[in-house]
This record gives structure tokens, sequence and C-alpha cells, in this order.
């Protein structure tokens, strides 16, 4: 490079440009980042003002240069920077003026001016310095002419208008009306989409102009709405248009008016008293409040890129890794605890009637005891090795062992029937229920005009509980249950409506939702995920941009909201009727758009203006056979995995009254999107935007009740019902099972603590010192109250560990488990996705809970204090969660040479000894469960998580077995469920499957006494040799193999029409690295003999690739 700068000999340059263009040709990018790194762009750049300043400028030196300057400033991000420092920027912009009679010098030109635009600051002086004029020169009517050069100059000028100085320089010259008409021209004249790069070049600069106020306001007037919507509608299928019908759908989002919610207030409908929260006063949004009028440029080019800012996230900082904090609490408060652990100290007698948080008379002495059934694991159905048939297991499911069931590849679910759509159930008496057991003995529900379908659908708790006392008649929903209700394992509508009665909540829930009381049986074949129609999401935009454009069929009618009470008496009719007053209930606002088609507006979590994702509600008054079309307005999450196969949950009564009662999934045409809503944040400084969850449903009873939810639900009440019935049907002479209470919430409800473990054989001495000294194992559930999933597994870790399965008995004999099943009653019992009472992420507030606004964290860490301080550490300590940007099920742990590793930082790594026992669990979960994936499982440690459970525990317990186990909303990419949504079954598997992990983790471990091998045989009987099978397929190498050798992507790829997601275009300059390379590179091979005057011949179906 200094031989560029210094020699003056014309051939000793040309042979320098020469090697250095063929040397960052080749390979990777490697080269040209070192060049760079070591001043190759200032070096580049100085040869470019030296040559031009020449009298006479040589062009067989300035267009070999000028092309290697593109080359390498698409990779320098202060390549802009550099060349305004260096004069090279207006040198440049001269040269370009003096060659717009040359188009093929002009092209060179605007190559080096598109790579130099790339910082907005740069952008915004070219601005000034007249280059857009230039380039509207450039920029001509349709012609057949330069056409290259014409599309430079348009990615130039797009490039230019990122800046808004630049845009609101275009809006005050008209230039809004200009790139109208002439995006209209070529559109009009490129009937073949050979120049569909150019009307794509033309519209990205509409597009940059419409993120102002101003922008938006031109844009309108100049009917830009009106006409690109007739535009992009003629071309939706037409793929050979595509890279252009993706910028109109982008320019079209981005030029709809800004608007607010349509709510009072973006603060939760609901409200808990927290004195040491601060009001936030309302704020009256205008359009104003969507746009940044400062002057000032934010250099987009400057920022790190999201891997970059992942790494960042990382804690590099070895002490911090490695220290062990002290206790965050006196360690005198500890002694507390040790009244929840009664199995360390109470005699054998004392072990005859646990103790706990038993149910009082009234809510057992009319439960139906057909519904406590003897515990054993539920059974299974098998799946051929052959991965083409599954059929039900005919063996009694005692006799097939957790352990036997996995080696034999035997799993819950059936593939579903290629000839039954599983968005379809059939509305006659009978067929096959969701459990698979014939329903044709369930007696017909009885006439709708006999029976009130409010206090069917929506029972009211009083109304129940009154009709239930000895010596009265019983009402309509205890006929209904002697008629109709099948019998649905560890759970008692009867005992589920006592226990709602002293749920409490800070709303006084009055009703309950049907579904949580009849009860939910699995579909007995498992849904696959939903195929996405090509378009869906362009359809539904254009949709959207025709309410305004053309609102003749608009009704805009609330019809529900729980801010405007009234609303919810509407029965104007041919309207749906919605409902969302009982526990777990989200919809806060119902707003008829078209006959078939609402908007919905879900409530924040209670105490916030924020965490908009968990939904469920009640819906009736419906059609049949009619597609409703639902949009819910408000969500806050870039993306979704209902872009990627995933459906929401329907129930409906009228089916669970013939006998098919279960969640199923439902709905089609469903996408998720940005839309043209927005909220002033003024504690960000910004605005916040908003997504769009559009579906359809087709319901399959006309007049029916039906209620639909983000996931399959899983109430408070279901899980103190579930564990009371639970613990009934346990054998307490040899299954020790103590429900106590972990700490009373913020809103008053008990947080119930589950004590597992065997009962001992005998009361001598040796066994009872076994008993006692047995290893703890900890789970944890539901701290996000949206992430129900997270509550089946844990539902089918609680309901195998008390089964008769050997695998279960053989942990029962050897560990304490303690289970805490539901960190956050109150967000579950409120509707909550993420947060507390008090607005808080309960997993964000480890590191110095406070007892009296965290009480379930702060006891929950001082349990696991206590624990610590009397030498029993729990072996295990995992903490369920829900995904909802990933599939499969995976583990994230903890371990300082992986962070440090990913972070880069050799320096400190290599000295560091650490034990790698903590890849062990997840290694044998990936052999074990179908599942789960151990490629997606992470074990860095990140400055954002250091207050979660798993880096707190981690950390300050020393427990090296710390994950969170994060299960997918969605389904599986892999193995015998690929292609498959999630049901209850499955995530109740995964539970199972965790608590067999955990028993081969300890069988695997150096530790492992002989007795408990010999003690592991003996239980097992014949199946000893799966446990060796087993022990072999888990052994393997400390490396990550699991079943998949390809890694998988942190979030999924962006869909085929992808309409930007992030809302910005920073990423759009590393997209054009190939497209730019490529025509550099065809320009280098041309003879320059007559290369001003040829026509193009270039195709937007092979050069599509976006430049802005």
């Amino acid at each position: 490079m200094a031989q560029t700068q210094t020699s003056s000999d014309k051939v000793s340059v040309l042979a320098i440009l020469q090697v250095l263009g063929d040397l960052l040709s080749v390979g990777t990018d490697r080269r040209i980042h070192y060049m760079i790194s070591k001043g190759g762009s200032e070096a580049l750049l100085r040869v470019l003002v030296d040559t031009a300043r020449t009298p006479d400028p040589d062009y067989d030196v300035l267009l070999p240069l000028l092309r290697l300057l593109a080359k390498v400033g698409l990779r320098d991000k202060k390549f802009g920077q550099k060349a305004l420092d260096l004069e090279a920027l207006d040198v440049t912009l001269i040269l370009a003026r003096k060659s717009l009679a040359h188009s093929y010098h002009l092209l060179h030109y605007l190559w080096v001016l598109r790579v130099s635009a790339s910082s907005v600051t740069t952008a915004a002086m070219l601005g000034i310095n007249g280059a857009m004029e230039l380039l509207f020169k450039v920029i001509t009517p349709y012609s057949r002419r330069h056409t290259r050069t014409v599309r430079a100059a348009t990615e130039v000028l797009a490039a230019l208008l990122k800046s808004k100085s630049n845009s609101r320089r275009a809006v005050n010259r008209g230039y809004v009306a200009s790139l109208l008409r002439l995006h209209q021209d070529w559109h009009s004249h490129d009937t073949d989409h050979t120049y569909v790069t150019i009307r794509r070049g033309l519209l990205l600069c509409l597009k940059h102009i419409a993120t102002l106020r101003s922008g938006r306001e031109a844009f309108l007037a100049a009917q830009g709405l009106e006409t690109l919507l007739g535009m992009a509608q003629r071309c939706l299928d037409q793929e050979s248009a595509e890279p252009a019908v993706s910028a109109m759908l982008q320019t079209l989002r981005q030029g709809h008016p800004r608007s607010p919610l349509p709510l009072l207030t973006a603060k939760s409908a609901y409200a808990f008293p927290d004195t040491s929260a601060t009001p936030e006063p309302p704020h009256a949004l205008t359009e104003e409040d969507f746009e940044d009028n400062s002057d000032e440029e934010v250099d987009k080019d400057s920022e790190s890129d999201p891997a970059k800012e992942e790494d960042d996230d990382l804690e590099t900082d070895v002490d911090k890794l490695s220290a062990k904090p002290g206790l965050d609490r006196p360690e005198e408060e500890l002694a507390q605890y040790q009244h929840m652990c009664p199995e360390l100290s109470c005699s054998f007698e004392e072990l005859q009637s646990p103790l706990g948080y038993d149910l009082n008379l009234e809510d057992t002495q009319h439960a139906n005891h057909r519904h406590i059934p003897t515990v054993t694991f539920p059974g299974q159905r098998c799946f051929n090795k052959d991965h083409s048939s599954w059929g039900p297991e005919r063996t009694n499911p005692a006799s097939a062992s957790l352990l036997r069931r996995v080696k034999t590849g035997r799993s819950f679910k059936r593939r579903p029937s290629v000839n039954a759509p599983p968005n379809t159930q059939t509305s006659s008496t009978g067929t096959e229920d969701p459990s698979g057991n014939d329903a044709s003995g369930i007696q017909a529900f009885p006439e709708e005009d006999a029976w009130d379908r409010e206090a069917i659908s929506c029972p009211r708790i009083r109304d129940f509980s009154n009709s239930t006392k000895p010596g009265e008649t019983a009402g309509v929903m205890e006929q209904l249950l002697r008629a109709h209700h099948k019998q649905i394992p560890f759970h008692d509508p009867r005992v589920y409506m006592a226990k709602a009665q002293r749920t409490r909540s800070a709303v006084d829930f009055e009703m309950v939702a049907f579904p949580d009381l009849w009860g939910h049986c699995p579909p007995s074949c498992a849904q696959p995920m939903l195929e996405r129609r090509r378009g869906i999401q362009r359809i539904k935009i254009l949709e959207d941009v025709r309410r305004l454009t053309q609102p003749n069929d608009i009704i805009n009618r609330v019809v529900f909201s729980l801010d405007e009470p009234w609303t919810l008496q509407d029965t104007t009719p041919g309207c749906l009727r919605f409902f969302s007053k009982f526990e777990s209930g989200n919809l806060r606002k119902a707003i008829q758009v078209r006959e078939f088609e609402y908007d919905l507006l879900t409530n924040a979590d209670v105490n916030s203006s924020e965490h908009q994702q968990w939904f469920y509600f009640r819906v009736s008054g419906m059609r049949a056979a009619v597609p409703y079309r639902f949009n819910i307005i408000n969500g806050e999450k870039l993306n979704s995995q209902f872009n990627y196969g995933m459906q929401p949950t329907l129930y409906s009564v009228k089916e669970a009254l013939l006998g098919r009662a279960g969640w199923i999934r439902t709905g089609d045409e469903i996408c998720y999107y940005k839309n043209h809503y927005c909220q002033h944040t003024t504690a960000a400084g910004g605005t916040k935007h908003y997504y769009t969850l559009t579906f359809s449903v087709t319901f399959p009873h006309s007049d029916d009740d039906c209620y639909l939810a983000y996931h399959y639900p899983y109430t408070y009440t279901a899980l103190m019902t579930h564990l009371d019935l639970l613990e009934k049907s346990v054998d307490p002479q040899r299954v020790y099972f103590r429900q106590g209470v972990l700490c009373q919430t913020l809103g008053g409800n008990p947080c119930p603590l589950v004590t597992i473990t065997a009962m001992p054989e005998t009361s001598s001495p040796d066994q009872l010192e076994q008993f006692r000294h047995r290893p703890y194992q900890v789970i944890t559930a539901r701290v996000h109250p949206g992430e129900s999933n997270s509550s089946w597994v844990a539902k089918g870790a609680l309901e195998f560990l008390v089964s008769e399965d050997p695998v279960a008995r053989l942990l029962r004999e050897n560990f304490v488990f303690k289970i805490i099943p539901m960190l956050n009653p109150d967000g579950v019992v409120h509707g909550n996705h993420r947060c507390s009472l008090r607005g808080e992420d309960l997993n964000r507030q480890w590191l110095s809970p406070r007892a009296h606004l965290q009480p379930t964290v702060y006891h929950a860490k001082g349990l696991l204090y206590y624990l610590t301080s009397i030498g029993r550490r729990p072996v295990v300590f995992c903490d369920f969660h829900g995904h909802s940007q990933r599939k499969n099920v995976f583990l994230y742990g903890c371990s300082v040479k992986e962070t440090l590793w990913q972070a880069g930082c050799a320096v400190g790594a290599s000295g560091l000894v650490e034990d790698v026992s903590y890849r062990t669990l997840p290694r044998i979960l990936d052999k074990l469960a179908p599942a789960f994936t151990m490629s997606s499982c992470s074990f860095s440690v990140e400055k954002s998580r250091a207050s979660t459970a798993r880096v707190v525990v981690w950390r300050e317990m020393g427990v090296a077995r710390s994950y969170t186990m994060e299960t997918s909303y969605c389904g599986c990419t892999q193995g015998p469920y690929q292609g498959l949504q999630f049901g209850t079954s499955e995530l109740q598997e995964m539970g199972a499957m965790f608590c067999l992990g955990l028993l081969i983790l300890e069988l695997k471990s150096v530790s492992c006494s002989h007795q408990l091998l010999a003690r592991a045989a003996a239980l097992l009987n014949g199946e000893e040799d799966a446990l060796d099978q087993h022990l072999q397929r888990c052994g393997g190498g400390s490396g990550g193999g699991g079943r998949s050798s390809s890694p998988e992507l942190d979030d999924e790829p962006p869909c085929l029409e992808e309409i930007d997601y992030s809302g910005d275009s920073s990423s759009d300059q590393e997209a054009s690295l190939p497209e730019l390379d490529r025509q550099i590179q065809e320009c280098a091979s041309h003879r320059e003999g007559g290369e001003g005057e040829e026509e193009e011949e270039e195709t937007g179906q092979t050069r599509a690739t976006p430049l802005s």
C-alpha cells in the first residue's frame, strides 16, 4: 500500500492495483479486513485524491482504483468518515458531475458514493453538497439505455435518504411526487420485470422518506398509498416481480399513518396497590410522537452488529464468574426453613401422616373419587422405528416402565391421520373423543333452550358452590357433570370449584372458565405444524392498508372492553361476544372491524404497560363453517413461532358436552407482522412499535361457546386441585408426598412446595439414616405466568415421580425431590405473561430479593441457602420455562470456560480447572427424550442473566448442574416428533424424561454406590439390560454431540416473504456485499470500448439481491 501512495509510475500503480484486486477477489473477507486494519482504506483514498487532482485524470488508473475502493468500502464501516476526512468525498462528487455524459465512468463514481453514504453522517454531508440533485439528473424516466448506471443512482439515493436531513430536503423540494412518477413510469413500461431492481430502488427511496411524519404526509398527499396498493395487488403472484413487491409492501407499511393503540392508557386494566411504585401520568398521543424531529444524525454503521452485541453481553470477568458471594440475609434467618424439610428430622411414626396444605372437608366431601386414579404413568402409544406407523400400545401401562419404552422407541403420540384435518372436529355423537375413547355412550347434551348458556360456559363460583350444598337441588352444572362428564385423571370439577373459591385475585374473579372446570383430555394424535400459505403475510398487510383507503365496509365497533364495562352487554345481532374476566384470562378489548373480522387487544401485566403476549378468552355467538379473522394488534416481540407453524389453541363447550373435552390447535392463515400502531415511551426516549398476530378460525358449531388461548392454559387452581388429588392417589405406606407452603404471595395465595421421596421400608436406624441422607433434587417452574407449557412439563414430572414405574420407585428411594411447581401464582391468576403483581420479572430478582416484595423468590432462595448450609446442596437445580422463539426442548447451563471461550477471551481461561459434569445431563436427555436437542443448549453466562435463578444458584450455592430447561410453545424439528406441534402429552412426557435423566446421571457418576446399582438392578428386574444399554449410549465423550449434528440458529430464519421485521435497514449494507461484488467483477471483465452505449441485459429474476 505504501508503494501505491508513493509510486508515480503508471505501470507500477496499475500492477499494484491488479495484485490487490486479485488478492482481495479470492477467499474470504479476512484479507480485506486485514488490509483495512492496516490503513488500506486511507491509502487507497489518498491515491484517489492525488490521481483526481491531476489536470487530466488517467482513467486507466482511476477505474480499477474506484472498483477496489467500492469493494473495500463495503467492508469498512468507517469508510464514509475516512473519505470525508481525506477530502475524497468532495473529489468523487466533483468527478461524478463531470462524468454525467459518460455513463461507464459515472457508474464507478456512484459505487464509491454508495459505500460512502452507508454512514448517515457522510450521507448528510453529500446531501448538503448537492448529491441528490446530481442523482435526479441520472435517474431518468424509463429507458433501456444506461440502466446499470440508473440502478446504481437509485441505490445511492436510497442510501442518502436514510439521513433525516436528506429526507426533509427531499420533502421540501417535492421529490416525493417525482419519485412516485418515476416509479409509475418504470412500472408501467417494465412489463416483463427486466428492471425490477430499479423499481425497487425507487420504492426504497420513498420508504426512507416516509419514516418522517412530513414524508408520510407528502406520500399520502401524492396518493402514494392508493397507487402502490393497486400495483401490489396486480403483481402479488408474479415471482419475477418479487423484489419490487417486497419493497412496495415495506413502503406501504412505512407510509401508513402512525396511530396509538385504541386504548385509554397502555397501563394494565388491572391494578394492585404498590406503594413503592411511581405512577406514570397518561400521555395523549399524536402523530408528532412517532417521529424524532431532532437534526442529530445517528450513524447506524458505527453500532455493533447483533452478534457483537450478544458477545458483549457475555460476562468476561473471571473474578465475577468464579466468585461466590456471601449470604444476602442474616445467617440466623435460615433456621426458619428447617420446618420445610421435616424429612430430615421426623420419626417414622410422623411420616405415616404427612403434614401440609390439606384440603378442607368442604373441598372433598362431594369430590368424585373416580377422578383419582391409581397412579401409574399414563398409557402410551408406540412409534415404530421406521417412523411410518403409529398405533396404540396394548400392554398394561404399569408393566411397561419408562425406561423400557425409551429403549423400544415407544412414545406418547400417534402421527395424525392424513384423512383427518387437525383443525376440524366432528359434531356428531358416537365419534372418538380426544383421548382416543369411543364417545358413543355419551348422552347428547340437552336442547339449547333448556340450559342457561352463561351458567354453563362460564359458571359463577358462588352459584356452583350454593347448588352443591347437602339437601339442595343440584344446579345446571351439577346436572351436566352427572350426565356428561367423563373421567379425567387427576381432575375433579367439584374439587376444582372448591379450590377456586379460595383463589384470591386483585379483581375478585366471580367466574371460572369452562375448560378449567370441565378438564382437558389430550388429543389421540399429534397435530402437525401449520403449513404456511405463500404470500399470506402480504395479503393481510394489503387488507390492513385497504382499511384506510377503502373504508366503506369498516364497522369499527367496540364489542368488549375491560375499560368500558358497558360494552360487555353488547348483544348486536351477528356480532361475536367476548369475555375474559376469569382466572388466567387475558383479553382487554375487542373491536369489530368487518362482519367476520375483529381487532383484539390483550391486557398488559398488572402494574405494567408491557408484556402483551398471553391471551385466553371466551367467544360466543358464532356461525359454523364461517371463517372469522382475529387480529391481536398489540404484540411486542419482533418475531413469533406463529410465523413458523405454531397455532393457537381452542376449546369448544359443545364438543366437551359431546364427550370430546380438550384443547386442540386451531387456525389458519396465521402470520405475525409489524403494524402501524405505536406508543411514545418517555423512559426509553423513543417510540415503541407493535405487531399483529392474525389468524382465522372456523368454529365447529353455531352458537357455541369456545375458548381461544395462546397455549394450553394451566391455572393456579388447576395446580392446587392436581396436587390434592395426586396426594390422595398415593400409597402413604410407600410414597412420602408432602404438600407444604413455601410462603404466601403478595396477592394472598399460598405458593405450594411439594416434597416427594420414598417411605423407609422399616423403622430401623439404618433405614431412617438412609432416608434422612438422601441427596436433593430441586425443580421450580412457572416463574413467568405466560409459560403455561412449563406447568404441563412439571405436571408430567410430578405424576411420574409418584407413579409405580420402576424408575420412579428407584428415584424416590434414592433422592428427595423438592418441587415448587408455580413460582408466580399471582401472575398466573391474573393472566400476566411475564411479571408479578408489582410488574416485575421475578426471574430477574434472584440476586437481591426482598421478602415483602418478591416473597416466592426470597423464600425459594432461602430454602436453597438452607440446604447448602447443612451440607445438602442439590445435585441438580432446574427451572422449567417456555420459549417463544425456538423449537424443541433444550437446557441453559453455566460454565466459566465456555463463557470465556464464546467471548473470545483466551487469557485467563487456559489455567482454569472446571468440572465439566454440567454437560452430562443434557447429553443424557439428548439420547432419551425425543423432543430434546443438545445442539440448542448453551452454557454461557450473560451479564443480563446475572440475576436469574440459573446463574444465582450456580454462583452463590455452588450447584454446578444449575439449569433452565426451555420448552418450545410450538413443536419439534427432529426425531419422531419432527414437524409436529407439542400437545400436553408430549409436554408431560418431557417432565418424565427429565426425571429419568436424573437417574441415569446418578448411575453414571463416579460416586454412585454399588448398593444403588444393585438396587437399580433389583427394581428393574429384567430391564437392567435396558439400563446398561442407556448407560453406554449416554456415555460418549464430553462434546456436545446430539441427535442432530447441524447447529441450530438462535431464532428461526426469516420467512420467504418477510416484511421488515426489524423496523430498520441497518443490515442492508451487509446483504449487498455479494451483489455489488458481482457488478464490480462483471464491469472489470468487460472491455471498455463502447461501454457507454450498451443496452442492459440484466433481469430482475437473476439480479434481485437488495442493496438498500
